[in-house]
């Protein structure tokens, strides 16, 4: 087992920082230092919805040839936080391995609450899509990813058809959908500033949650949790992946020994790839899914 104390510096202050990390803790900008952009093309803050919540920034390879499956990563933050600039080391690593990212930012609460952040996310894939091929983007491979708070957002998509539908696009059009350490089915809501998110949905909060609206009509969908998760305990995962199969739907599921909440994201970077194969997951995933 490697502990904090054996390691150097820059890795030792980002575990010690790791429940805070993507709150905007300093050590996410150490982390994204770590993260080299060469090769790659970045286009920041392009619009897909009026106001400050609502740009995204595209990563790619800068000399690819062939239009590229193409992954929209929402980031977590209860959906209270976040900020797509702290995602660099995610898109980048991604983008590495022969894809076109794009994290878009989507208003938060207290300025909204559900369903906003779902339309928000629906309008940005819809812009996605309409311009995928201005990026080198194939528009028939486009997925969903996301963590925490945005792996409910990416899968709410995926699972239910009326919010794409209502952004001009369709479910039908996704081509997969990844999703790390969701909540998928967290009833009932204990949490008082949850509460507040999902109140206007109080009559039916079903409607809130993913598990509940699976029909097996989904695209192939890829969930991946931490055994050691208790911030979004591993049950949600494999209890929607559970229900996904009893309805006749594409799904696989892997938890990973030793991972907590934040460490499944985090090993999506480079100095912290050594703890799981979530970023070799992600990619076989993605790679092989068929045009859609």
């Amino acid at each position: 087992m490697i502990r904090p104390a054996h390691l150097p510096p820059l890795l030792r202050a980002v575990l010690l920082c790791l429940p805070t990390l993507l709150a905007r803790c300093a050590p996410v900008d150490a982390l994204n230092a770590t993260v080299p952009l060469d090769g790659l093309t970045v286009d920041r803050d392009v619009p897909y919805a009026p106001g400050p919540r609502g740009g995204m920034d595209i990563y790619r390879p800068t000399h690819a040839t062939g239009p590229l499956p193409i992954v929209v990563f929402f980031y977590g933050g209860s959906w209270q936080d976040g900020r797509r600039q702290d995602y660099k080391f995610v898109a980048a690593d991604l983008a590495r391995r022969g894809m076109v990212v794009a994290v878009p930012d989507y208003r938060l609460f207290p300025e909204v609450r559900f369903p906003s952040f779902l339309q928000d996310g629906a309008r940005a894939v819809a812009t996605v899509r309409r311009d995928a091929t201005r990026w080198g983007g194939d528009p028939t491979r486009l997925i969903l990813a996301g963590h925490s708070a945005g792996a409910w957002i990416a899968a709410m998509l995926a699972l239910d058809p009326q919010w794409l539908h209502a952004a001009g696009d369709s479910r039908d059009h996704i081509a997969g959908m990844v999703g790390l350490a969701g909540p998928y089915d967290f009833l009932p809501i204990t949490g008082p500033d949850i509460k507040q998110i999902f109140a206007p949905a109080d009559a039916d909060l079903s409607t809130t949650q993913p598990i509940d609206q699976v029909d097996g009509h989904n695209p192939p969908m890829l969930l991946l949790a931490g055994d050691d998760d208790t911030t979004v305990y591993p049950r949600n995962t494999l209890a929607l992946a559970a229900r996904i199969r009893a309805a006749g739907g594409p799904v696989e599921a892997k938890t990973y020994p030793d991972l907590a909440h934040i460490g499944i994201v985090i090993s999506l970077a480079p100095i912290f790839q050594f703890r799981a194969p979530v970023l070799d997951d992600m990619s076989r995933f993605i790679l092989a899914l068929p045009p859609r």
